[in-house]
């Protein structure tokens, strides 16, 4: 009778982690034809929306704070308390654009 002899356990594993390597490139390839228009430049816009994102309200606190000092004048420096307040509402605001963003990719994959 002939033996049918059975690859070895360290060959198997070897073929499982090629197929495995190329199954995740596929996938790597077919989801980057799916986001062909976002490219280094789409990445770099996120870095600017979340920078005006944190810029512009920390801005107008300041610009708020300046106008209430100069108005009303007062021990306190109403301009340092905007921009703190301006820096938090940004921080804020970024933290949704980023969390939309995200939330966008993983509901595509």
């Amino acid at each position: 009778m002939v033996e049918i002899r059975r690859t070895s356990n360290r060959r198997q594993k070897a073929a499982d982690h090629f197929t495995e390597k190329v199954a995740q490139r596929e996938a790597l390839r077919i989801k980057g034809l799916k986001h062909k228009s976002e490219t280094v430049w789409f990445g770099l816009g996120m870095f600017g929306i979340i920078g005006w994102a944190v810029s512009i309200p920390t801005l107008i606190g300041i610009a708020l704070g300046l106008w209430i000092d100069r108005t009303w004048p007062s021990q306190y420096s109403w301009a340092l308390m905007f921009l703190v307040l301006g820096v938090m509402v940004g921080c804020i605001n970024a933290a949704y654009w980023v969390r939309k963003i995200r939330s966008r990719i993983i509901e595509e994959e």
